[in-house]
């Protein structure tokens, strides 16, 4: 073998230029991280060559790749589905009343998933004479997934899919709540109002105000106890949303009001999705 066919001459000018790439990288300071390019565009940001919203969105980009389903989704007690064995009347009613364009269909069993109904696709059937009786036969395939579904994966699939919504399962097959192609994209250019939202600045956590309480409804319910020396159940329900939506029995609007035992809550803000904040009151043990 000549000293020109030798392996380790055709190595040499590859692994040198690598070399020369990291140095020159190295010298110049162009991010090597993920945490040192979000320096760098914070860092371009304050230089005024980009906007805030446009940092604000670049940074959502690149956290939705450690994000999963299951730090986004609405959890099963906030979610508004519809029972296949209700009238079409009845369905519609609902429809209006939630202001949902999409909704899971269920059997008898809420985990009993049976597709998913367009809010248009049932407005043209009982608008028109001769249409289906029953809801079945307009019904879509429900795309199932599993809580750690990672986003950035979920929202290629939604763009090629073209579907919009994805029912979320836990490890034993039970509905854990449900995503849309909207809660990932306010992950990157937050939060997306409509007509059925409610414009009100979100509530801190737990924070108090004129005697009374002010309640994030993701609480988690150990935290809620602790805060309150309450005594409420978390084997049904993780969140004090989900105990307080489960109570009322559907989806509560502003400004509903239900006690249970010392406690008084009302909702201060909720929109056509997810009950988002609670005001609470205690009352002295009687």
């Amino acid at each position: 073998m000549s000293e020109d066919d030798s392996p380790h001459v055709s190595e040499q000018p590859e692994k040198r230029r690598s070399w020369l790439d990291r140095l020159a990288a190295a010298l110049s300071g162009e991010p090597a991280t993920r945490e040192d390019l979000v320096e760098l565009l914070r860092d371009v940001q304050a230089d005024g060559l980009i906007a805030a919203d446009t940092l604000r969105m670049m940074e959502g980009a690149l956290a939705v790749s450690d994000l999963t389903v299951g730090d986004v989704m609405v959890p099963r007690a906030q979610m508004v589905s519809l029972p296949a064995a209700a009238p079409l009347p009845e369905l519609m009613r609902m429809v209006v009343e939630s202001g949902h364009s999409r909704f899971p269909v269920h059997g008898e069993d809420k985990d009993e998933i049976l597709g998913i109904l367009l809010a248009k696709d049932l407005l043209r059937v009982v608008v028109a004479e001769g249409g289906p009786h029953g809801v079945r036969e307009l019904l879509r395939p429900a795309v199932l997934i599993p809580e750690s579904k990672r986003l950035n994966v979920l929202l290629r699939e939604f763009r090629q899919s073209r579907n919009h919504m994805a029912i979320v399962v836990d490890e034993y097959g039970g509905v854990a709540g449900l995503v849309t192609i909207e809660d990932v994209l306010e992950q990157i250019v937050g939060e997306i109002d409509d007509e059925h939202d409610v414009a009100e600045e979100g509530a801190p956590r737990i924070a108090q105000a004129d005697g009374h309480y002010i309640v994030d409804a993701l609480t988690p319910i150990a935290d809620f106890n602790e805060r309150f020396g309450a005594d409420f159940g978390d084997d049904e329900y993780d969140t004090i949303g989900g105990l307080v939506t489960a109570a009322i029995g559907h989806l509560p609007e502003v400004g509903e009001e239900l006690t249970i035992g010392r406690f008084t809550f009302r909702v201060a803000r909720a929109d056509a999705r997810r009950l988002h904040a609670l005001h609470v009151s205690v009352h002295a043990d009687h």
